[in-house]
């Protein structure tokens, strides 16, 4: 083992390049710290990145679309907050009808507007029409709070008093307020038909997770232009062009504390790398009970993150035709073949795995992006079905996870069950879509194993924890050991991918001392836009996204 005299010294260590840690890194470096980010994937990216098949197809692993990212939008202002907001174009989708939801016997198309969206559920749901114009009511100001709590530089009593609906209903379960509102069970399975992008039922997620996520969406849905390695691969450019580093194929396997004191890192190589500050940006039990050691937090958080749970994990089928899609409208589709939401919900965490799919997300990446050629050659088509699994290995034919040495890929069961799960959600799409298997140039089914082998996600959950301790609560991105600090998708500030940029911009606050979010989308600038390299032509985003020292290295798969 390398010993400490002859580690490398910086003046922080990230571990992990998802969009939590490689935003908080972006504002350090353009602070003046040396950063240094460790990916233990081929790139950096997280749940945003994208992989290429063939020659001719790219596929977004994450993000399907983003809310909030028009002028005034959250993402954009912490780009922009670090010189780069004119690097990622966002585009948005129709505002009429961003997503579609269908249940047997109705469909709402769901516009980005609040009074809208509730003439439309009032016209569909008459029955619930008193119930929903209070539920509506109260999403719309916890949500309209929560997002004026994290843009605004008011002291924390005034947040207090701005911030009643918040605290009378945040964290209380999403299924307290349907009740209240005396919804029917038809009424509840349209309001919560999107809670599959936060993986937590009606009995888990709180109102102030469901509010969130509806008014981030309501405010306008959005895809970046180039796909989601765009993200990664700007905030890698910040964190280099300010002095930083990328380094990607290093998986660390332990963070160092002395005296409750973070020191540094440890790397499979054997490598040590020593900081006054170590940002996690790996998963949170992870990081608690084995990058860490229980041994160096206290009783409650050690307890708290032994019974947690997490949300439920999604499996993907990856969906190339050498025609266009029949389907001219590009929003989503939530496609349910029963009416009852939370007994999908009950099923799921009973283990259930049926062999019929019930539920599907369908994502039309070239309809998004209409002749974007990285995702398909012209006349082709690219999009995902996804389904909600049940938590475990079991079902898929293994014990073990890949982050635990569980061998998978080639397992007879686990081979089975791929080509079993497949079939079912092929079934399915078509079921919705219309015939379209005859025209297949490509199909690829991603489990939550493969989740895990990338992310090293506990579960293979891309949402982090569902609970930990009290009802709503989660941690924040100080841990009680000092000069460590976590982010990303089981913080505060909530799953999905402004979840996750939201955290690494509260950390870089926290450890900077400033409120970097409020100044940022008031306009303040701290990175220097001048020191970002041009883009030639050919710049390729996952290129970037694998580091300065192996951008041009060999393996990287292209898009003729």
């Amino acid at each position: 083992m390398t010993t400490t005299s002859s580690a490398e010294q910086w003046d922080a260590i990230v571990v992990g390049g998802g969009l939590g840690g490689l935003t908080c890194a972006a504002y350090l470096a353009a602070a003046g710290r040396r950063v240094v980010v460790l990916e233990q994937h081929d790139w950096a990216g997280g749940n945003s990145h994208v992989f290429r098949r063939r020659r001719a197809y790219e596929f977004d692993v994450g993000v399907h679309y983003l809310g909030d990212c028009g002028p005034d939008g959250v993402i954009p202002a912490i780009l922009s907050g670090l010189g780069a907001g004119d690097r990622v174009r966002f585009r948005e989708l129709d505002p009429g009808c961003f997503d579609e939801i269908l249940v047997p016997g109705l469909t709402l198309d769901v516009p980005a507007d609040w009074d809208a969206y509730l003439t439309r559920l009032e016209r569909i749901l008459p029955g619930d029409a008193e119930g929903l114009r209070t539920f509506t009511r109260i999403c719309r100001a916890v949500g309209g709070e929560q997002r004026w709590a994290l843009l605004t530089d008011a002291g924390l009593p005034e947040i207090a008093a701005g911030t009643t609906h918040v605290r009378q209903w945040g964290r209380r379960p999403l299924s307290e307020l349907f009740d209240h509102c005396r919804l029917s069970t038809r009424a509840r399975t349209v309001l919560a038909a999107q809670s599959p992008n936060y993986g937590m039922g009606p009995d888990v997620a709180t109102v102030a997770t469901h509010a969130t996520v509806t008014d981030h969406y309501l405010r306008g849905a959005y895809v970046p232009l180039g796909g989601g390695q765009m993200l990664a691969a700007t905030l890698v450019e910040v964190l280099e062009a300010h002095g930083g580093e990328l380094r990607t194929r290093s998986r660390v396997t332990s963070i160092d504390v002395v005296e409750r004191t973070a020191t540094g890192v440890h790397l499979a190589d054997g490598t040590v790398l020593t900081a006054p500050l170590v940002i996690s940006g790996a998963d949170y039990r992870r990081t608690v009970l084995e990058l860490v050691g229980a041994q160096h937090f206290s009783p409650r958080i050690v307890r708290a993150t032994r019974e947690a749970t997490v949300g439920l994990p999604f499996a993907t089928v990856y969906v190339a035709l050498d025609r266009p899609l029949t389907r001219r409208a590009e929003a989503n589709i939530w496609w349910y073949d029963h009416e009852d939401i939370g007994d999908l919900y009950r099923g799921l965490h009973a283990g259930a795995q049926p062999d019929d799919v019930r539920f599907l997300f369908i994502s039309f990446a070239s309809l998004k992006e209409p002749g974007a050629r990285h995702l398909c050659p012209p006349g082709h088509a690219n999009f995902q079905l996804m389904t909600m699994c049940p938590p475990g290995y079991r079902h898929w034919g293994v014990d073990r996870g890949p982050a635990e040495g569980g061998r998978y890929r080639r397992e007879p069961a686990y081979v089975a069950e791929k080509q079993r799960f497949t079939e079912a959600v092929l079934r399915a799409g078509e079921h919705v879509l219309g015939p379209f298997r005859n025209s297949i140039t490509h199909v690829e089914l991603a489990t939550p194993l493969t989740q895990e082998r990338y992310t090293l996600s506990t579960g293979g959950s891309p949402f982090g924890l569902a609970t930990w301790g009290a009802t709503g609560a989660r941690p924040d991105t100080g841990t009680g050991v000092k000069g460590l600090h976590v982010v990303g998708q089981s913080t505060r500030y909530g799953s999905g991918i402004t979840g996750v940029m939201v955290s690494g911009i509260a950390c870089a606050a926290r450890i900077l001392g400033q409120p970097l979010l409020t100044r940022a989308h008031a306009g303040a600038v701290f990175g220097d836009p001048g020191r970002l390299p041009e883009r030639a032509p050919g710049w390729d985003p996952l290129a970037v996204s694998r580091g300065a020292a192996r951008r041009d290295g060999r393996g990287l798969a292209k898009v003729d």
